[in-house]
C-alpha cells in the first residue's frame, strides 16, 4: 500500500478516477457529470436515491461516490456508512445545502471523505473529489471557518497547538508530505503527532481523530 508522500509524488491521473453521481434531481446529477467529465474524470453510474445510489457503488466500486446528503429511500450518510464496510476501497463525497457542523461530524464518523456546500464554487468540487480520490480528507472552506472561529474562542487542552494545526491541515485534504514541506518539519514527525493525537483521542483512524476535533471544537 502507497503512502501520503508515494500520493504526492504519484498522483492518480483523472482518467484513472471513477465516479458515481447520486442526487434525487437529475438537472444536478447531468451537471455533476459533465463537470468531472469536462475534468477527465470517468462518471461510471449515476443514481437518482440512495438505494439505486448503494447498489451501483457495490456493483461499479468507483474510485468516489458523489452523494447528496438529502436523497430518498436512503440519504447519503446512510449511503456512505453502508458503503464504508461494503465496498471500503471508494470514497464518499457529500455534497449538501446545510451547512451544518453537526452534519458534517455526523458525515465524518460515518467514514465520509469530503463534505463540500452546494454553494461553493465548482471547483471546490472537483477538488473534493481529487482529494478524496488520494485517500484524504475534503472539509468546505466555508464551513471549515465557522470550525475555527469557534475554536479560537477558546483554550482547549488535551491537543498541543501543533497537534490542532496538523489536525486542520488534514481537514483541508493536505498529505503528510504537504504538511511536512508547509511545516519545515520531516513527514516521519507529521506522522508522530497525528498518532499522538489519535491516541489523544481515542480515534483509531486519522478521519475518526479529525472528526472528535471538529466536534469538540479543537481545530484552530
Amino acid at each position: 500500500m502507497k503512502n501520503d508522500a508515494d500520493r504526492v509524488k504519484h498522483p492518480l491521473p483523472p482518467a484513472d478516477i471513477t465516479c458515481l453521481v447520486a442526487d434525487d434531481h437529475p438537472p444536478i446529477v447531468e451537471m455533476m457529470a459533465r463537470l468531472l467529465t469536462e475534468h477527465g474524470f470517468r462518471i461510471v453510474a449515476r443514481a437518482a436515491d440512495g438505494v439505486a445510489a448503494l447498489a451501483a457503488i457495490e456493483a461499479q466500486r468507483p474510485t468516489v461516490a458523489l452523494l447528496d446528503v438529502t436523497m430518498s429511500l436512503m440519504n447519503g450518510i446512510e449511503v456512505t456508512t453502508k458503503a464504508a464496510r461494503l465496498v471500503p476501497e471508494t470514497a464518499a463525497v457529500l455534497y449538501t445545502g446545510a451547512a451544518d457542523r453537526e452534519l458534517l461530524v455526523e458525515a465524518l464518523d460515518a467514514g465520509a471523505r469530503g463534505f463540500v456546500l452546494k454553494e461553493a464554487p465548482l471547483a471546490e468540487v472537483v477538488r473534493a473529489v481529487t482529494i478524496a480520490a488520494h485517500g484524504e480528507i475534503y472539509v468546505d472552506p466555508a464551513l471549515a471557518g465557522t470550525v475555527i472561529q469557534a475554536a479560537a474562542a477558546r483554550n482547549i487542552p488535551g491537543l498541543s497547538k501543533r497537534e490542532r494545526e496538523i489536525l486542520r491541515s488534514l481537514a483541508d485534504g493536505k498529505s503528510n508530505e504537504q504538511i511536512a514541506n508547509a511545516l519545515n518539519i520531516a513527514p516521519d514527525t507529521v506522522r508522530t503527532y497525528i498518532r499522538r493525537a489519535m491516541q489523544k483521542l481515542e480515534a483509531d483512524t486519522r478521519t475518526q481523530a479529525v472528526a472528535i476535533a471538529i466536534r469538540q471544537s479543537m481545530i484552530g
